[in-house]
């Protein structure tokens, strides 16, 4: 039988067209927080409006709305494969309609209850801070109906092999906020931030999808919570919805710790953390989510081999990578923040600390990337429960961390929490996968991952003795040209010099798409 979706030949492919589709959304997000940072500083309201999608984001995690593919996906394929297109048509319609009015119901309660949750969650924000807060959740938090409804709908998309519409959702939701910060916010305030999401919500991730979804696929809404197909769904969503992902309560952490500390705590962590991502999304996420209709469907076709070779390579090319963008972030951390959000209600002063906190930040790239990677394997074989398990116990394990490192050195602290708990995280499910499939040989994965490292900080050590030239804007980007150059020029070359044989071909295949791309 032929493998549909995307073969292992296409993962690259398809993981280049997410990785554009990435690279584009955090462009937008950049421009985005630079909208926010302009509009509304690093403040109390900056805290109120991160602190406005703790709600949300809790509803959406528990919903399995951000695991929608990861569980549906497989289960998709083995229905369409064992009922026909039918079957599949049905699991469709019938996952749709429940999942939407389960969620419309948990959204209208929260609605109500927001106020006495946000007390709860966040009882050191003031009676302003705490009034805002809860205007901003009521807010956005209709938009999660909006993300769960359409991550079904993507999910079966990329089942099918068409990965447009999760390419599109991001950019339009980013695209949403900076409209609404750009123009509602200067009458509404930070408010303008939040109906901007909602809206994007409602036209990217769910609309878009929609639209996509009709020209391919036969939707249509069957509320049948007891439907076997759909048990069997939720059996294999029930770890994603009650484990816990320190990926995700990392940022709940920082919400939630960094509300104990000094005003403007949450949003300096934020506007680090969003950087931060930028290197995690191109070399993780992107990967990550291309290859997982693949590594489902060389499961179902009883090819573990192929699968585990697949998982080794994408584990050593990613993370190797991950090192050095990280190191390479690490060096400009502070232009870049300049460049990025000093203007308007953010001084150059409020760049210092999220210079220094993105500083730290950049040490949990790796972790992050191979976390992502390393759960896939998991996922493709309807494993959900033991790497959920081992993800709770890491993240309960970790809150001392954040308790403790977060009183003690405030902003920094928690961010160093953060990168020791994630890296913790990745390597503790990377010896249970060794130890359960036999694969990744770690071995062989830490002496590429550790060569790359030290090509990676030798790069950094040596561009960080530039010093500034200049001051403000002009000095920001002359930094940014000029230690940037100096680490791709030393860390490059000793990357392929003392890197693996698969850093030497992802370094040359990066090479090879630079010399064709319009640019060159």
């Amino acid at each position: 039988m032929a493998a549909e979706g995307v073969r292992p030949e296409r993962v690259a492919g398809v993981a280049a067209l997410l990785a554009g589709s990435i690279l584009l959304s955090r462009l937008l997000g950049f421009v985005r927080e630079a909208v926010l940072a302009l509009r509304v500083g690093r403040g109390p309201a900056a805290d109120a409006y991160q602190a406005g999608f703790q709600l949300p984001d809790l509803l959406n995690y528990f919903l399995a709305g951000a695991a929608l593919s990861i569980a549906f996906i497989p289960l998709y394929k083995r229905v369409k494969q064992d009922q026909g297109e039918a079957g599949a048509e049905r699991l469709l319609a019938t996952v749709l309609g429940t999942v939407a009015v389960t969620t419309l119901g948990a959204t209208a309660l929260l609605w109500a209850y927001a106020d006495q949750l946000i007390s709860f969650q966040f009882p050191r924000f003031d009676a302003q801070q705490h009034d805002l807060t809860v205007r901003l959740t009521r807010i956005v938090l209709p938009a999660q109906i909006f993300f769960v409804i359409g991550g079904v709908l993507r999910a079966a998309l990329m089942a099918e092999g068409r990965f447009a519409a999760q390419a599109a959702a991001p950019l339009v939701y980013n695209l949403s906020i900076i409209v609404g910060g750009l123009f509602a916010a200067p009458t509404i305030g930070v408010e303008g931030f939040a109906w901007g999401a909602l809206i994007g919500a409602a036209v990217g991730p769910f609309g878009f999808a929609l639209w996509d979804a009709a020209r391919q696929l036969r939707v249509r809404l069957r509320f049948a919570p007891w439907d076997p197909d759909f048990l069997r769904y939720l059996a294999s969503a029930a770890p994603l919805m009650m484990g816990i992902s320190l990926l995700t309560v990392d940022e709940w952490y920082d919400r939630w710790f960094g509300g104990l500390l000094t005003a403007g705590t949450i949003a300096t962590l934020v506007y680090a953390r969003r950087l931060m991502q930028v290197p995690v999304a191109l070399v993780g996420q992107a990967v990550a989510t291309a290859a997982l209709p693949t590594l489902a469907q060389l499961h179902t076709e009883g090819r573990d081999g192929d699968l585990d070779r697949l998982v080794l390579r994408m584990l050593q090319a990613s993370g190797s990578l991950a090192c050095l963008v990280a190191a390479g972030l690490a060096v400009v951390a502070e232009p870049v923040v300049t460049l990025l959000y000093v203007r308007g209600a953010f001084s150059a002063s409020d760049a210092v600390p999220v210079a220094g906190a993105l500083c730290i930040f950049c040490a949990a790239v790796p972790g992050w990337v191979l976390q992502m990677l390393a759960v896939r394997p998991f996922y493709a074989r309807g494993d959900m429960w033991r790497p959920m398990l081992l993800g709770t116990v890491v993240a309960g394990l970790a809150i001392p961390l954040y308790l403790e490192l977060g009183p003690a050195f405030g902003v920094n602290g928690l961010a160093l929490a953060s990168a020791l708990a994630v890296t913790a995280n990745a390597v503790a499910t990377l010896a249970m996968a060794r130890v359960l499939h036999g694969s990744p040989p770690l071995r062989a994965l830490s002496g590429g991952l550790l060569r790359a490292a030290a090509a990676s900080l030798l790069g950094a050590v040596i561009a960080i003795q530039v010093p500034n030239l200049l001051h403000g804007t002009i000095g920001a980007a002359l930094d940014l040209i000029v230690r940037g150059s100096v680490f791709v020029a030393v860390a490059l070359p000793a990357a392929w010099w003392f890197g693996d044989a698969i850093l030497r071909s992802e370094l040359s295949r990066l090479a090879r798409r630079v010399k064709r791309s319009p640019a060159a």
